[in-house]
């Protein structure tokens, strides 16, 4: 199948491609059957698997003459089986075949789309979901990083915690150095979380707090955005605040993994605004990142993947339904980085 080719879209990526955003019912998990392939396969991130899923295959996002869909959103942790194939390469073979774990995060993500790059361009990934920038020490054009909603991150504790609910950035330093923070009435032990290798989370939270590794005392092997993994009362852990938000919506297939977990302050600041049914994330928490769609450079003005990115930013009511916020540069195409940047 020579995906490049914009015939095989199945007439076109109509105006209608990832929905007008509005889901009556939405769905957001791997296509179904494993065998649903399609045109765009998308991997990576945890942190925007959800939405991205939903865009994809949501009951009223359809593409094409037919109501074709275009786009397959892969999983990074669950799904309907491991490995799984994202074009249909021939049966017995294993090109385009991945495990969950070797896409499991942005960064893993974005390290199997530079690999599908230097293997030939096999486009057995068309975007890597990416919550983070490109890395400043891997410059480069290969990449681009769109950009099309906005998430913030802060740090979780349980409901009967001993950590405080309002800490500094730099105690959430020396937390993430070792394992202690100093206040008013002394210094303290608290046991940090930390999500896996890979996660463009785990990245974002130890550069917004100016951490460059965590410490040894760090257990740095959880799953990002589990608040089930929180088990005691002095432990905390970096938590996407769109995430949270949406996994307590009861949005069919988002699993609520939220536990006895509970967003809190930094700096005094809110991470998010608004409650009940209106609850919503704030725009201008101090740890507020923008979320992207990573896509080989030179592939941008292809059709199917110029128009897919461009009608991503028409499905606001999808984008917030999901937690997420809207942004004015959504589809901007000027960050860039190298490959495994």
């Amino acid at each position: 199948m020579n995906v490049k080719s914009y015939a095989k879209v199945g007439a076109a990526v109509g105006a209608a491609v990832l929905g007008l955003g509005i889901l009556t019912t939405p769905a957001s998990a791997d296509p179904s059957s494993l065998t649903d392939y399609r045109t765009l396969a998308a991997v990576g991130s945890d942190t925007t698997q959800y939405v991205m899923n939903g865009l994809a295959n949501g009951t009223d996002v359809v593409v094409g003459t037919g109501g074709n869909k275009i786009v397959a959103s892969w999983n990074a942790v669950g799904g309907l089986g491991d490995p799984y194939k994202t074009k249909p390469t021939p049966a017995t073979s294993t090109e385009c075949q991945y495990t969950r774990a070797n896409t499991n995060g942005s960064s893993n993500g974005i390290a199997r789309l530079s690999e599908d790059i230097t293997n030939g361009g096999t486009t057995c990934i068309d975007f890597a979901r990416s919550s983070r920038g490109p890395k400043a020490s891997v410059p480069g054009t290969d990449l681009t990083y769109v950009p099309f909603a906005r998430d913030a991150v802060t740090y979780a504790t349980d409901l009967n915690s001993t950590v405080p609910a309002n800490l500094t950035k730099a105690q959430l330093a020396g937390i993430y150095t070792n394992c202690t923070y100093t206040d008013a009435t002394g210094t303290h032990t608290v046991a940090p979380l930390l999500p896996q290798a890979g996660s463009g989370t785990r990245q974002y939270w130890l550069d917004s707090i100016g951490v460059t590794a965590p410490g040894a005392c760090v257990n740095d092997t959880v799953q990002e955005h589990d608040g089930t993994a929180i088990t005691a009362a002095n432990q905390l852990m970096p938590y996407s605040v769109a995430q949270w938000i949406a996994q307590g919506k009861g949005i069919a297939e988002v699993p609520n993994r939220r536990g006895e977990s509970f967003l809190r302050k930094i700096e005094g600041q809110s991470p998010t605004a608004g409650s009940g049914s209106s609850l919503a994330l704030n725009p201008t928490f101090i740890f507020s990142r923008d979320v992207y769609n990573v896509v080989q450079t030179s592939r941008l003005n292809e059709a199917a993947i110029s128009e897919a990115l461009s009608d991503i930013c028409a499905a606001s009511n999808t984008i917030k339904t999901y937690g997420f916020g809207t942004i004015a540069n959504c589809n901007a195409r000027t960050l860039t980085g190298g490959l495994n940047s």
